[in-house]
């Protein structure tokens, strides 16, 4: 391994979808994220931590292409204002009170110290007719994990998605260090069988990480 290597950091990759999928009720408990990140910087020296998620934004202005990250601060002050528009449908005030909650929730994270990467949300009939949200990050997430390859010497990813398997495989032959930390039940084999002892299962953190009210 190159000696330049060896004095390069340690980056943490959250997948949020993947990682978080049913929230507390999939997991079966709250997660604290600010001993989350706590966590990641005592056990593995990570210092820089991406966060992957989506949000759905009711015709706020921004586009990806823009190459430059979501003003939440700005998304929040527009979903309050959509609040107020005359005649809006009870329906459409849950989705946006959600979504409010969430960017709040984004905010919060942004303060602990995480660098997030919020896409919007799309909005698309199925084929069965059914209304589907999808925001799909692991693009930005493989976009982000090769584009940042020379400032890390190990990766901490925060998915059980196989289709970062390739990914993964191709960093261990550039000699990075991969280890992934995620939910055993929800991680495929191909990354269990990849990364070895360096897989550790999320849910035996839970006395650790749990959010206590």
């Amino acid at each position: 391994m190159p000696k330049n290597i060896l004095k390069k950091p340690v980056y943490a990759f959250v997948d949020a979808s993947n990682l978080f999928y049913g929230g507390q009720k999939s997991l079966g408990w709250k997660i604290d994220y600010k001993k989350l990140l706590k966590y990641l910087k005592d056990k593995y020296g990570v210092s820089r931590s991406f966060y992957y998620g989506g949000i759905e934004t009711f015709n706020f202005e921004y586009s990806i292409l823009d190459s430059k990250p979501m003003d939440l601060k700005k998304l929040l002050s527009h979903l309050l204002r959509s609040l107020k528009i005359p005649k809006i449908s009870e329906a459409r005030i849950i989705l946006i009170e959600r979504s409010i909650q969430r960017t709040k929730f984004y905010l919060k994270l942004e303060k602990f110290g995480y660098h997030l990467k919020i896409k919007p949300v799309k909005t698309y009939k199925s084929d069965n007719g059914r209304i589907e949200r999808k925001a799909n990050c692991d693009v930005d997430m493989t976009f982000d994990i090769m584009r940042y390859m020379a400032q890390y010497k190990s990766l901490m990813a925060l998915t059980g998605d196989g289709d970062f398997a390739p990914v993964f495989s191709y960093l261990k032959k550039q000699k990075r260090i991969i280890k992934i930390l995620a939910r055993g039940e929800r991680t495929a084999k191909e990354l269990k069988q990849l990364v070895g002892p360096d897989f550790r299962d999320f849910n035996y953190l839970r006395e650790i990480l749990r959010y206590k009210e």
